[in-house]
């Protein structure tokens, strides 16, 4: 949708009170009945919403919007639902100018009672939608577990009425850094669709340098639109080019090897529509997750493959990691908890999930399988695998558990960073490390795996350690299973973002491993978000 180069100062206008309610001069009796019939059509307009009932019962009916002295409030409410689109809100689901038409043409006490309500239920979903976003994770997709608050509409509209509305209104929108960045770029694409994109995508399955011809003018126009070089007339696949890639693939969780393979040639060749999406769905994923975060934090990004340690802002330590595999039972969930313990040589205590479905099959047709496990029975203790007819069991029925004790074989690795969660998910080490070195690291039955635990350790240790690689080496000497706790447990955020913006204002861009951006995109969608053009 193209907006006039004249939106904003229509927007303004709006603001400015452009809506002026008929209040006709009356007689005291006159006026007290058209008082009484206000406030009745107030209380019969707000009587199907709990909520708004008991706000305007508790205030005798007194209007907020339609009042003589609350042009203030009609005209930032107009501001913001107008605006609402600069959020990637649905702005039809408002309808400022339909709001605003029915304010002016709203002449009788019935008319005035029944836009008052109204005027107050578009505020409070804009204010809903604006603090805990416009979707419920949980009926987009069952991995999308976190918890998002959502506010009180009653207390919302009470502190509405008492407060500067503007100012109310403005703060609404996640108070993040993070946030604005992505708003700044949602306006750099917008423009950008407006001014047709990135031009012609690059015609080739891969480019290389030295190369030369129609397809590397092709990669290099696309890349001056997408300000990864200066403008060029080079017909060569040059130096300039070669590192041009790099930050290209640097900034989309790509090897920076500076060749335009297939899965650079892949992203290159994205639209700006396509990354727009990104962007409108990653604010969605901010405004659900709209308080800010702790100074301290551990970070891991799902379709980054990375784990890392935030203080105040800044990453302290840096890891890649495994994530749980595209399928419907591995997919590592979205959630936030807090890291209590690290376990030094770990046992293994294998998922029940795992027992039944992948070891039992095996164990029915050789029982020496997967040796490296022991078969515990109800008691805890081993069980001879000979002692028992494995045939005669099923996924329900299998009375044993499974365990590997710690060795440097274990499924775990040498040491598990737990904060416990009912998903049963937590960080660990693992000795299969040629996963490490794909671009793609979804492999894990939900779980993530670190590739440098022993360093993830290091960093946990050192506020409590005078030397934190000494102490952990220590306990992993033993090989016994040990408990360390954490003196200051760290809170973790499992995030799932594959938008961007970094504090120097680079946009990243990652591929969406679950799928589960594009569900949400188009939920978002039905629910009336749309792309939109902005003319420059």
């Amino acid at each position: 949708m193209a907006l006039s180069p004249t939106r904003r100062s229509t927007i303004k206008m709006m603001a400015a009170g452009a809506v002026s309610l008929v209040l006709p001069s009356l007689g005291a009796g006159r006026a007290d009945a058209a008082v009484t019939a206000l406030k009745q059509s107030i209380a019969e307009a707000a009587a199907k919403d709990k909520a708004l009932s008991a706000f305007y019962r508790e205030r005798n009916y007194k209007p907020v919007f339609v009042g003589k002295g609350d042009g203030r409030r009609r005209g930032a409410l107009l501001k913001a639902l107008a605006a609402a689109g600069d959020h990637g809100l649905p702005s039809k689901t408002y309808d400022a100018e339909g709001l605003k038409a029915a304010m002016k043409a709203a002449k009788t006490p019935g008319d005035r009672g029944r836009v008052e309500v109204e005027a107050a239920t578009r505020m409070l979903d804009f204010a809903d939608h604006m603090r805990s976003g416009v979707l419920v994770p949980r009926s987009i997709d069952s991995s999308l577990v976190m918890d998002v608050p959502r506010y009180d509409r009653a207390s919302t509209i009470d502190a509405f009425a008492r407060s500067n509305p503007a100012a109310f209104l403005k703060k609404m929108a996640p108070r993040k850094a993070e946030y604005v960045r992505l708003q700044k770029e949602k306006l750099r694409l917008e423009k950008l669709l407006g001014k047709g994109g990135w031009g012609d995508k690059v015609q080739a399955k891969s480019l290389k340098p030295g190369q030369s011809g129609a397809v590397v003018v092709q990669l290099r126009n696309r890349l001056i639109r997408m300000r990864y070089m200066r403008k060029s007339a080079t017909q060569t696949y040059d130096n300039n080019i070669q590192s041009a890639v790099q930050k290209f693939q640097i900034n989309h969780g790509l090897s920076p090897d500076g060749v335009a393979g297939g899965s650079t040639i892949a992203q290159i060749n994205q639209g700006v529509q396509d990354r727009l999406q990104q962007v409108l769905v990653a604010m969605e994923r901010q405004r659900w997750n709209s308080r800010p975060l702790e100074k301290n934090h551990i970070w891991v990004n799902i379709p980054d493959f990375h784990v890392d340690i935030m203080k105040n802002g800044k990453s302290t330590f840096r890891s890649r990691v495994v994530v749980g595999k595209n399928t419907s039972d591995r997919r590592t969930p979205e959630f936030s908890d807090t890291m209590e313990f690290m376990i030094i040589n770990p046992s293994w205590y294998v998922p029940r999930s795992i027992v039944t479905k992948e070891y039992l099959p095996l164990l029915k047709r050789n029982s020496g399988a997967a040796g490296q496990l022991q078969i515990i029975g109800r008691n805890g203790k081993p069980v001879s695998r000979g002692s028992i007819n494995f045939a005669q069991y099923n996924a329900k029925n299998f009375p044993y558990s499974m365990k590997q004790p710690p060795s440097k074989g274990n499924a775990l690795g040498l040491v598990k960073f737990m904060f416990p969660n009912k998903h049963n998910i937590y960080l660990h080490d693992t000795p299969s490390k040629s996963l490490f070195g794909r671009e793609s690291r979804a492999f894990s039955h939900g779980c993530i795996r670190v590739h440098k635990p022993f360093d993830f350790a290091y960093a946990l240790l050192a506020n409590q350690e005078k030397n934190p690689e000494s102490f952990f080496q220590t306990a992993l000497q033993t090989r016994r299973e040990r408990r360390v706790d954490l003196r200051e447990p760290l809170p973790v955020h499992i995030a799932y973002y594959t938008a961007w913006v970094d504090a120097k204002g680079q946009a990243h861009y990652r591929n969406d491993v679950y799928n589960r951006d594009a569900r949400i995109f188009t939920a978002l969608n039905r629910a009336g978000v749309s792309l939109r053009s902005v003319a420059s």
